[in-house]
């Protein structure tokens, strides 16, 4: 019989210990100090974090959120504490302008960053399931893996009868479905333009403002962020027409819920809109 003693755990003896499942949250843009905090003041010593060897971070992008290690190094004796850095964000489903389930893996994620994202994660999915995402259709994450999200069961999203994250798993990369993007706040505006454009009209209108026609994670922002709301179609820079509704009311969609609402990608030229346009 071969047996294994335990060792205890290290004690901290420079470093103070983090709250459990310590955590930092922060919107795309804004700055922000990891805390690494010392209990005692050694003689000497270096500070390094395994992701940055800065503590603070400036002006943060979506791809700085993740879990920082802050490692003390005094003569021979090291220690570390943990950190999780969070991007306040919203996930949104997108689906390319040829129908359901047309993204390998690789489209999936150029196609979240054309529109201001990236693929999200497990985690981030799941955050937005608590918050109320409700999606029938399966797409890409930043993993692999293949999920969707689902409140109220129906027999159309499975023939599961709870609620949760449905997974596919991890699926080959070039299959095809869609995608589920990540963003965060914006620098910038979006304001939308009354009339009734083409798609060309539409890039015309808002260029003559000093702007462009806004993407759709830009959209998504100013819903989650600004709480942007706007019963008026209007085209977006993929070519769908969607509005924003943070009062919801049955005239401006009919569905009881808050969201970004979307009419497709209609004809560019046949069908008129107002637009969407994004000032940095």
């Amino acid at each position: 019989m071969v047996l294994f003693q335990l060792q205890p755990p290290r004690t901290l003896k420079y470093l103070l210990e983090p709250p459990v499942y310590a955590e930092v949250v922060a919107p795309r843009g804004e700055n922000v100090t990891l805390p690494c905090i010392l209990r005692a003041n050694p003689s000497q010593y270096t500070v390094k974090w395994t992701k940055m060897e800065v503590e603070k971070l400036s002006r943060l992008e979506l791809e700085d959120g993740g879990r920082y290690r802050c490692q003390l190094s005094h003569d021979l004796h090291d220690e570390s504490v943990f950190i999780s850095l969070r991007i306040e964000g919203v996930v949104f489903p997108y689906q390319s302008k040829n129908g359901r389930y047309r993204f390998t893996y690789t489209e999936a994620k150029q196609a979240c960053e054309e529109q201001d994202g990236r693929l999200a994660s497990q985690e981030q999915l799941y955050r937005a399931w608590t918050e109320g995402l409700d999606w029938c259709n399966a797409g890409w994450l930043w993993d692999g893996t293949v999920q969707y999200p689902i409140i109220v069961p129906r027999p159309a999203c499975g023939l599961e009868t709870f609620s949760g994250l449905r997974s596919y798993g991890s699926k080959d990369k070039d299959h095809h479905f869609d995608a589920f993007c990540f963003t965060s706040q914006t620098s910038g505006s979006v304001f939308f333009l009354s009339g009734s454009f083409s798609f060309q009209q539409a890039e015309n209108a808002c260029r003559h403002q000093g702007a462009q026609l806004a993407l759709v994670g830009q959209l998504y922002a100013a819903w989650r962020f600004r709480k942007y709301d706007r019963c008026d179609g209007g085209w977006l820079k993929d070519g769908s027409v969607r509005f924003p509704i943070n009062n919801p009311r049955r005239r401006c969609g009919g569905l009881p819920t808050a969201g970004v609402r979307s009419l497709g990608f209609p004809d560019k030229a046949a069908h008129l809109y107002g637009a969407y346009c994004y000032n940095s």
